[in-house]
């Protein structure tokens, strides 16, 4: 594994992502800076979550990025019900986006499993070995006035 992108926790949480993107772009115009924003931001924040605690590489503060996906995946639940109840969405559709987001927390679920028992067998945690296209270290950038 190379990148937080390897992680089937991440794939699944971005195709949820674009689904829920599009989904929210179709509700009323009055709902721009309401629920539309909070839907998006809340399944941004699941793939940010996973990305920032993959790039910590201590258990503790990954398993809390986890956390705080998981959070964010039940915040998407109720913004759904409140779409459902405002006939943004239908019933079944809640139901379909309610199962899939019920499989994110499943695979979720067991990498903070996974972590957990990582920890308490000291296993190490090492940084990838993924350059992300940089021809040069980092350290060697420099930066303009």
């Amino acid at each position: 594994m190379k990148t937080f992108e390897d992680l089937n926790c991440w794939k699944k949480a971005a195709a949820l992502r674009a689904k829920l993107s599009s989904l929210a772009k179709s509700f009323p115009s009055e709902e721009r800076f309401r629920l539309t924003d909070q839907i998006i931001r809340a399944s941004r924040s699941v793939t940010a979550n996973i990305a920032e605690g993959y790039g910590r590489f201590h258990y503790q503060e990954y398993v809390q990025y986890c956390r705080q996906s998981r959070g964010s995946l039940y915040e998407i639940i109720d913004h759904l019900i409140v779409a459902e109840e405002q006939k943004y969405i239908s019933t079944d559709e809640l139901g379909k986006l309610r199962s899939e987001i019920l499989g994110c927390l499943a695979v979720l679920n067991g990498v903070i499993n996974y972590l957990q028992k990582a920890k308490k067998n000291n296993d190490i945690v090492n940084e990838p070995e993924e350059s992300y296209g940089l021809e040069e270290p980092i350290n060697h950038l420099t930066f303009n006035d």
